[in-house]
């Protein structure tokens, strides 16, 4: 491992020095065990430690088979799905990796009694499997968590619809919190030569869901002018979706809970922010009943906000605490978007306001290869920023993944892996100086 460092950070080392390198036979990975799987049974959500189901440990260096690439990775970051797959909710990842293996005697691999997991990463390719012509050894790269064996004919409008369709790290194994991990090559994007390697891997699935979510056709096809609103907008998920907004015309209304996440949302640009927690919103009377006078004082201020206009796209991420305000919010003919239910799967709301006023509700998931492309070329031309906040070390993924759970972090947490340090992967520094600030916009002061 050494000497593949030795080669990244010597800045110069062709596709033949790194064709040369041996690969070693085991690298450190973070590691979900099978025979803990329960171990928090019982328990809420709340009172579930990541820090005691992650451990940082050796694993065998898997083999590139065809349309694959081993690539070193040089930094990655923490997702939702890192914490669901570390809390074994809503179920432990290792029925994912069963049912993958049984596909083939290639997907055996990954039906393990560990799981490595992450599914970002920025690092340079070590090796290629046949069949892969776009990649070479020394090619510095990201990677999107999109997983797909494209037999079947349902995919190829959109690969995301592919019926074997996974996300890398979450539904498969060899993942990017580890010094190596196995990827197909068409997961493989070039990586921003501004950014160092933590900056360049932290946009990667939150990017590229965001794009999808509101940029594209398959999701709610955002034009000039639409009023968006985005719930956590200084969050992992939100704070692309505002950038997307602002940078395409559009009018976000950011909500936050805090007043310093709305300050980062004014830095970004945008001008319509509610603190929910500071106004006070309380969607849900009990346990079991929502509260519409709510809703309608939240519409009302949103109102206040956009000069009298209703919202056109709802971006929403939080599920069941919000969902039956999004719905109600929304103008006539207009569309939420959802793509995840962080606080919870079982989503409620009042049906008449959906079809009675002809609004759509659009699932949607990650993004296909071109929408993951066009996403990571916005961040590349300087037209979308990554929201890194803070960096953690490989041995610190726990911890990590602890202050995601908790809500205790804002935008992105890095997690270096074979990067000694912060900063370094840096290529273009003229551009990396025109966009300092907003590179920086979400970092937190060093404790």
């Amino acid at each position: 491992m050494k000497d593949i460092l030795e080669a990244i950070l010597s800045d110069d080392a062709a596709a033949s020095d790194f064709a040369a390198l041996a690969v070693p036979e085991s690298y450190r990975a973070c590691v979900l065990l099978k025979e803990e799987a329960g171990m928090f049974e019982g328990m809420a959500t709340a009172e579930k430690d990541p820090r005691k189901s992650l451990h940082l440990q050796e694993v065998p260096t898997p083999q590139p088979g065809p349309g694959e690439a081993l690539v070193a990775v040089m930094a990655s970051s923490v997702n939702y799905n890192t914490v669901w797959s570390a809390l074994f909710e809503p179920l432990p990842t290792f029925g994912f990796l069963e049912r993958y293996g049984r596909l083939s005697e290639l997907t055996k691999r990954h039906d393990l009694p560990y799981h490595v997991i992450g599914s970002d990463l920025a690092g340079v390719v070590l090796r290629t499997g046949p069949g892969v012509n776009a990649w070479k050894p020394g090619d510095e790269v990201v990677a999107h968590c999109l997983s797909v064996e494209l037999e079947s004919s349902d995919g190829h409008n959109d690969t995301m619809l592919d019926p074997e369709q996974r996300i890398w790290g979450f539904e498969t194994n060899f993942g990017g919190l580890a010094e190596i991990a196995l990827v197909k090559s068409n997961q493989l994007m070039p990586k921003p030569g501004h950014l160092s390697w933590e900056e360049a891997a932290s946009p990667g699935l939150v990017n590229s869901t965001a794009y999808r979510q509101l940029v594209s056709r398959n999701g709610a096809g955002m034009k000039q002018g639409d009023n968006v609103l985005i719930w956590g907008a200084s969050g992992g998920l939100g704070s692309y979706a505002t950038q997307f907004a602002l940078a395409g015309g559009a009018n976000p209304i950011c909500v936050v809970s805090s007043p310093e996440k709305a300050d980062i949302c004014r830095a970004m640009g945008a001008t319509a922010v509610i603190d929910r927690n500071a106004e006070g919103y309380k969607f849900w009377k009990d346990e079991h009943t929502q509260d519409p006078k709510e809703w309608k004082r939240f519409g009302k201020r949103i109102r206040e906000l956009t000069g009298g206009e209703d919202i056109d796209i709802v971006f929403e991420h939080p599920g069941r605490e919000t969902f039956g305000a999004s719905v109600y919010v929304t103008r006539k003919g207009g569309t939420i978007t959802t793509c995840a239910s962080t606080s919870g799967y079982m989503h409620q709301y009042d049906n008449r306001y959906l079809w009675m006023s002809l609004k759509r509700i659009i699932g949607s998931h990650f993004a296909n290869y071109r929408e993951a492309w066009e996403a990571n070329r916005l961040i590349s031309k300087g037209k979308i920023h990554p929201t890194l906040s803070k960096v953690y070390s490989l041995e610190e993924t726990g911890q990590a993944a602890y202050d995601v759970h908790r809500n205790l972090h804002q935008g992105k947490v890095g997690v270096l892996a074979l990067a000694p340090e912060e900063g370094l992967g840096v290529r273009d520094h003229e551009m990396r100086a025109k966009h300092l600030d907003a590179i920086n916009r979400f970092r937190m002061p060093a404790n």
